[in-house]
C-alpha cells in the first residue's frame, strides 16, 4: 500500500510539472514561438493523458495501452476539429474547450501526439520502477 501512495506522490508531482509545461508552450512568446504555441503544447498534452491514465491503471499492461489508447483518441479529437456543430463549436469558444479539443485541424499534430505518447511510455516506466523500488523496500 505504501508504494502506491509513494507512486501517487510521484504522480501528481509529474502533473503538476507537465501542466505548466504545456500551457507555458501554449503561450510562450520567444524564440520559435510558433513551433513552441502549435506544436510543443501537444507533446506534453499526450504526456498529460498518459499520467491521468496511468494514476488510474498501474499495471505493466497498462504502461504500454496508456499511451496507445491516449494516441487513440487524441487523433479522434483532432479529427474531430473538421467538424463544426454548435455545440461543440460553444465548447471551443471556452478557454478549457479551446485546451482540451483545440480549434483547428492540423495534420503535424499527429507526430507531435505520437512524440509525446513516446515521452509518456518511458515517463510512465520510470514510475513503475518507482513504485518497484518502494515495494521491495518495504
Amino acid at each position: 500500500m505504501r508504494q502506491n501512495q509513494n507512486q501517487t506522490i510521484f504522480i501528481i508531482l509529474s502533473m503538476l510539472i507537465v501542466v505548466p509545461m504545456g500551457l507555458l508552450f501554449k503561450y510562450y512568446a520567444g524564440f520559435a514561438h510558433q513551433w513552441f504555441n502549435d506544436y510543443g503544447g501537444d507533446i506534453f498534452y499526450e504526456i498529460f493523458w498518459c499520467l491521468v491514465g496511468f494514476y488510474f491503471f498501474r499495471s505493466r499492461a497498462a504502461i504500454v495501452q496508456i499511451p496507445i489508447w491516449v494516441f487513440v483518441i487524441t487523433c479522434i479529437i483532432e479529427f474531430l476539429q473538421l467538424w463544426h456543430p454548435p455545440l461543440l463549436n460553444e465548447i471551443r469558444t471556452t478557454l478549457i474547450g479551446k485546451l482540451l479539443l483545440g480549434t483547428t485541424f492540423a495534420w503535424w499534430d499527429f507526430p507531435h501526439y505520437a512524440l509525446g505518447c513516446v515521452l509518456g511510455w518511458l515517463w510512465l516506466q520510470q514510475l513503475q520502477k518507482i513504485g518497484y523500488a518502494k515495494k521491495s523496500q518495504g
